[in-house]
């Protein structure tokens, strides 16, 4: 199984100031979050609970446009490759995930 899902991070995010001001990058776990909220809407009650591997080969700026693709047979291993407008990865890697017990608060 296979989605994509496409996604910016604007220049506004509260996470941006401070991390190379004047030549400003997204970072790591702000990639990671959207991989994160990627699974959720391919699979509404998937959660991820571990990250079993992740690497970052690029930068990315902000307001610059990708694509995060996600794939998986079982949906509790989730590999995770994330491309550039131009294709050029930046990210990859896997993420670990489970079902919500229902009832579960659901974080945001």
């Amino acid at each position: 199984m296979q989605q994509k899902f496409d996604s910016v991070v604007s220049a506004s995010h509260p996470a941006l100031p401070g991390h190379f001001p004047g030549d400003a990058v997204v970072p790591a776990v702000v990639i990671l979050d959207r991989v994160r909220g990627a699974l959720r809407s391919w699979r509404e009650r998937r959660r991820m609970t571990g990250i079993a591997r992740a690497r970052f080969t690029a930068v990315l700026r902000p307001d610059e446009s990708f694509t995060i693709t996600l794939t998986s047979d079982d949906l509790v291993r989730v590999a995770f490759d994330c491309r550039k407008a131009d294709g050029t990865r930046f990210a990859d890697g896997e993420i670990l995930a489970s079902v919500a017990e229902q009832g579960q608060r659901h974080e945001q």
